[in-house]
This record gives C-alpha cells, structure tokens and sequence, in this order.
C-alpha cells in the first residue's frame, strides 16, 4: 500500500511539474491584451496622501496617479483609477479586475515570488507618528501603549517583525485606512500611529496636525509598481516608460509638484 501511495504521489509531483512548465511557457500578450482592451486600470487605496487620495471634488489625485495617467498616455490606452481593499489587493489582482496595484506598494521578497514588480520608483520608511504633546522619543517609550495601523500594510509587516517592540504594546488597533488611524491619535484614542513617512510628514504638513514623526524608524523599504506574475512584459512595458518619463524630465516634474523636490529613484538607464 505504501509503495503504491508512493507511486502515485510521484506521479502527481510529474504532472504537476509538466503543468507548472507549460504555464511558465505560455505565451505573455500582456501588452497586446491591455491595448485591445484599450483601458490602464490601477487598484488603489484611495485615503493615502500624496500618493492616491480623494480631492475636496472626490476626484482621485495624487502622485502615483498623475505617473500612471502619463504611463497609459504613453501606451495609447485610458487611464481609470480603481479603489480597492487594500487587505484584498492580490485578489483584485488575481481576478483581473485591475491591470497593477500601484500605490505605495512596498517590495518584499514574499510578494516578489507571487508578483512580478518594476524597478523602485519611490524609497519610504515606516514610522511612528506621535502627538506633539506626547514624551515619545523613542520605539521603547511607547511600551504599555496603544498604536493603530492599517491592516493588510507594510506598517503591520513591520510591527509583526520586531518582535520586542510588538510585546512590549499594550494593544494593537488594526484600522482600513491611515487617516482614520490619525483622526484616532488627534481624539487620543490611541498614543501613536504606525504608518509611511511618505504620507504621514504629507499629511501632518498639509493638515497641520499637531502630531511629529519620531526619529527612530521601524524598517526602511522601496515603492513598487506590481503585475501579475505572469504579465513581465507590460511591466517590462511600463518600466521603459518610467524610464523615458525620468529623462525628458517628466518625473522630476510630477515629483516637485507633489512633494517639492524630486524624490523618485526610478534610474533614467
């Protein structure tokens, strides 16, 4: 009976493996297929300033947004903006109902095996917003207290791999979006937020709050636009693009209408 077991287990890692090589080698048209469709759809998050956000006008603006309206100018396609659960992102991906997530996506060796990701355009850190009116000065100061963070985020990823830091709190408060975990720390529902440095010095900025960012960061990390696994052309595609954008100087300017200065690290070569 073992031996038999044994024999048809063999069998199936062979057909499984056959099937894994036909999938490799199927032809990519990821390119051809997004042109006839004729429409660049981008999954988002859309409360995450200065990346993707809602307008006073409930249009969706922002940085990544006005990089990826020029990619499919470029590609001769329309340009549509899809919120989506940031929680549910791969799935969205997965199921076709978006072409890329593209909004502050952080690279991880995890979701560089399951995705196929361009070059970073954008280099972030995760932090910790604190009030002003708080003695926080460092990561051990906040033992015993409360943070928030958006679920499904690189802010949870990196609270989950410092493990000293994690036990040391007293509570966890894992919300949908970043603003909402800020309005928490302005009603001191909670002692600090867990978030990107790129949207929290861009909100705390914008919306004067009376919050800082404290020196001492969790983990540095670098932006990604991500595809399905199996679309390396178009992302091949769209990073051509990126590149073309930074030498005709169309990034620098995107970037310094956004932040005032040109922070991408997409390399024009």
């Amino acid at each position: 009976m073992k031996k038999i077991l044994t024999a048809v287990a063999a069998g199936l890692l062979i057909a499984a493996s056959l099937c894994g090589c036909g999938k490799k080698d199927a032809a990519d048209n990821s390119v051809e297929d997004l042109k006839a469709r004729g429409v660049f759809v981008l999954g988002l998050d859309d409360s995450f300033p200065p990346l993707g956000f809602r307008s006073e006008t409930q249009e969706i603006v922002g940085y990544d947004i006005d990089l990826a309206k020029e990619v499919a100018k470029r590609l001769g396609v329309e340009f549509k903006a899809q919120p989506i659960s940031w929680e549910a992102k791969e799935q969205e991906l997965a199921t076709g109902n978006i072409d890329c997530i593209w909004n502050g996506l952080t690279i991880t060796e995890e979701r560089l095996a399951a995705l196929s990701f361009t070059e970073p355009y954008l280099s972030n850190k995760q932090v910790l917003v604190v009030r002003n009116d708080s003695n926080y000065k460092t990561l051990a100061d906040l033992a015993g207290k409360k943070i928030a963070l958006q679920a499904g985020s690189s802010a949870e990823d990196a609270v989950n791999a410092n493990e000293a830091f994690k036990s040391s709190l007293a509570e966890i408060v894992p919300l949908q979006e970043n603003l909402t975990a800020l309005q928490d720390l302005k009603v001191k529902g909670v002692d600090g937020v867990v978030m990107d440095s790129v949207v929290a010095e861009y909100s705390i900025k914008v919306s004067n709050l009376p919050f800082h960012v404290m020196e001492e960061s969790l983990a540095a990390e670098n932006y990604g636009i991500a595809f399905r696994k199996n679309d390396v052309k178009l992302t091949a595609e769209v990073q051509k693009i990126l590149k073309e954008m930074v030498a005709d100087g169309t990034v620098a300017e995107i970037s310094t209408k956004w932040f005032g200065s040109d922070i991408s690290v997409i390399k024009a070569n």
